[in-house]
């Protein structure tokens, strides 16, 4: 048969064809026991052979014994010849007795047989046969794993369809419900919980997709070039055993070496690769690629597949984002850790099979096995943190940065604790939840991925307490409605109480004004953002009430209040007014609208910044973005005969003329650089580089990165590009000098 170049492989031409090829190469394996039958019958004829060419030659001794001298001399001889015989008996015992000798060769080419050829062949055959099971285990588990990705991505998206309807029936609900406000939020906080498991269930498209490719395109493909290797190797095997009993059939029978020599060049010729090429030949067939899973909409909520980017999906995408990244340098080291010692596995493989090395083959294979299982798992969670990352910097970038990350750890609560995000009870003496080792931040498990990054650190015990009231008192506002509908979300009718009430003369007037204050995409009042007191609710009727424990107000809240005191007095406040819109950038700054009354607690020092208040929230911002009122006497306060303390007219104004309309920003001017701020770090490529894989940046001299996470001692550090953090020689760059 002709040469061919380059040895066509079972992973590149057959794609996804494990099963027959697994089922052709266990034929050949199977084949093995005819061949060593072959031998041991043969074996078995060459004994019989034996033994009947020694019958033969001693009955022919027999005979001559008997006609030896009247052969050599005759029946009547005049002298005895002795010992003598005639030299045709003398060629006649000679070709006795080399009959007896072939019969002699006969008897050990058949024990050869048998040893050196029939049982070998059991042996490997066997070996053969455990190590494709091993293979077939292999495949089972690699397609099980592809099975349940998609088992899990069936399940998120059963778990979506199931969210879409809880939204739907809470739109529904808040329609007829009694208490609307509540009603409406309750929809609301299901559009949130929809938004993220729909992001969630985008996600899991993406990993169930590389999955799927790295399982066609890298698992499958090796599993069979081994499986390929396997059958070769059998075939490498029987070659030579084949040789053994050409050897021994040529030293029997020199005469007829000729032709065993023919046999013997047959054998040479038998490549291995040849078997493997004819089976590729006659099993080609058409494959196409499954295709990518793509986002498929709930039958009831009329949705596209644009990621939800809006500030409670954001905080979610974020404590997603930073938990993938923060796994995902370790996952890179542990994967290219574990790819080389697979590789010097193989490398003791391939000098075994040229014989430099000498050790069981089937063993090192097994443990190679082993080996590839580990690296799988763990490139596994290295690709869905990849992919993970990758998916939410494309569409909202990298919100980790900045972040001031809450330092949590498992809970059990075993006195009663409310979760500082949605204000509700952590139930259960073993209820199982979250606090934040710095600042003490408590949350259910289920809220551990709504939380915001905004731990404010280190905090004594006293401190705690102080922002552990501020965090009860704001709880649920992560959780208000948002205006309207999302963009990518057929607009559903507005179900705000402004639409229905035109008098706020019934027995619901608060919760009537909060609906008619104007939409809630305005500029918020001082009093939206301040914490809310208790005061009287709407009655019920007792079946629709729910027993609830609510804590007093903090203090905090009551002294921080306008215009009041704790014992009594007033103190005169300066406030101002923010001339242009200021969004916070960094630790400590405040987010104000332009437009909103602040109160300001401390003066620009020369920095360029003022902390003010506005409602119970307090931060810096630049001085320029500011006016300042002039300062207004401290107001008297009467007193009357029973010691009571008449509160003045608030100044904050709830007309809905700030709110009214849409807000148009101005541009402020520049801001001046806070002092104390913290910096990132830059680093400069000393050098060009190649990236060698995925998990790393190019670079050429002179680039310029973001410092992510400087060398740990492996020699790699990571850094930040358009986005991206990846790892790069830490010799190769240096800090960028400020």
């Amino acid at each position: 048969m002709a040469e061919v170049d380059v040895a066509p492989t079972f992973g590149a031409e057959l794609k996804d064809g494990f099963r027959p090829a697994s089922a052709w190469v266990a034929n050949g394996i199977a084949w093995l026991d005819d061949i060593q039958q072959y031998y041991r019958e043969r074996s078995a004829i060459e004994k019989e052979y034996s033994a009947k060419l020694n019958a033969l030659a001693k009955k022919y001794f027999e005979k001559k014994n008997k006609k030896s001298s009247s052969l050599s001399v005759g029946d009547t001889p005049s002298m005895t010849p002795g010992s003598l015989e005639s030299a045709s008996l003398t060629t006649w015992t000679t070709q006795l007795t080399t009959l007896e000798s072939r019969a002699g060769e006969h008897e050990r080419y058949a024990n050869d047989l048998v040893n050196k050829v029939a049982d070998p062949l059991k042996f490997f055959g066997a070996k053969f046969e455990e190590l494709r099971k091993r293979h077939v285990e292999y495949a089972d588990k690699l397609e099980a794993e592809r099975d349940a990705s998609y088992a899990a991505l069936r399940k998120t998206k059963g778990k979506y369809d199931t969210v879409c309807s809880e939204v739907e029936s809470k739109r529904k609900k808040s329609e007829s419900s009694f208490d609307k406000a509540k009603a409406q939020s309750n929809y609301q906080q299901q559009v949130q919980e929809m938004n993220n498991v729909k992001n969630t269930y985008l996600i899991s498209i993406n990993v169930t997709n590389k999955q799927k490719e790295k399982y066609y395109h890298e698992y499958v493909p090796e599993l069979m070039d081994s499986l390929q290797d396997l059958s070769e190797f059998k075939t490498l095997k029987l070659n030579a055993l084949w040789t053994m009993a050409s050897s021994l059939e040529s030293g029997m029978l020199q005469q007829s070496n000729g032709l065993v020599e023919t046999l013997s060049q047959e054998i040479q010729r038998n490549q291995p690769h040849l078997d493997s090429m004819m089976y590729i030949r006659h099993n080609l067939g058409s494959w196409q690629e499954p295709a990518d899973k793509i986002f498929e909409p709930s039958p009831v909520w009329h949705d596209d597949d644009v990621m939800v980017t809006d500030e409670p999906a954001k905080v979610f995408l974020r404590n997603v984002l930073n938990k993938s990244k923060g796994q995902l340098g370790e996952l890179r080291r542990e994967v290219d850790k574990k790819r080389r010692e697979v590789e010097g596995v193989r490398r003791i493989k391939q000098r075994i099979r040229e014989g430099t090395e000498n050790k069981d083959e089937v063993q090192v294979v097994t443990q190679l096995f082993a080996m590839q299982e580990d690296l799988h798992q763990v490139d596994r969670k290295r690709l869905t943190a990849e992919v993970e990352t990758s998916t939410i910097t494309s569409k909202v970038g990298d919100v980790t940065l900045g972040a001031k990350n809450h330092n949590f750890k498992s809970q059990t609560f075993k006195i009663p604790t409310n979760c500082d995000l949605c204000g509700e009870r952590i139930w259960g003496l073993s209820a199982k939840g979250f606090d934040c080792r710095d600042c003490g931040y408590t949350c259910h498990s289920k809220c551990e991925m709504k939380v915001p990054a905004e731990c404010p650190g280190e905090l004594s015990k006293e401190e705690r307490k102080k922002y552990k009231s501020d965090r009860q008192a704001a709880s649920g506002t992560l959780l208000k409605p948002a205006a309207g509908a999302p963009d990518h979300v057929a607009e559903l009718p507005d179900l705000s109480r402004s639409n229905t009430m035109n008098s706020l003369s019934s027995g619901y007037a608060a919760s009537a004004h909060r609906s008619v204050t104007g939409p809630a995409s305005g500029p918020k009042s001082p009093v939206e953002d301040t914490p809310p007191e208790p005061g009287p609710r709407p009655s019920v009727s007792s079946a629709a009430r729910k027993t609830r424990l609510v804590a007093p107000p903090p203090t905090a809240y009551i002294s921080e209040l306008p215009g009041s005191s704790l014992n009594g007095s007033s103190k005169p406040e300066q406030k101002g007014k923010m001339l242009y819109t200021f969004e916070a950038n960094g630790e400590g700054e405040l987010s104000v609208p332009d437009g909103r009354e602040v109160v300001i607690l401390e003066t620009d020092d020369g920095s360029g910044w003022v902390k003010v208040r506005a409602g119970y929230k307090e931060g810096i911002v630049p001085s320029s973005y500011i006016e300042v009122f002039p300062a207004a006497p401290a107001p008297i306060v009467p007193q009357d005969t029973g010691g009571s303390v008449n509160r003045p007219g608030s100044t904050y104004s709830n007309s809905g003329s700030s709110i009214g309309g849409p807000t148009v920003k101005k541009k402020g001017p520049a801001v001046a650089p806070r002092r104390g701020a913290k910096k990132l770090k830059y680093v400069v490529a000393l050098y060009e580089y190649s990236a060698q894989s995925d998990a790393e940046h190019s670079m050429s001299e002179g680039d310029r990165f973001v410092l992510v996470k400087e060398d740990p001692g492996d020699g790699w550090a990571e850094v930040e590009k358009g986005g991206v953090t990846k790892s790069v020689p830490a010799s190769y760059v240096q800090l960028e000098s400020t």
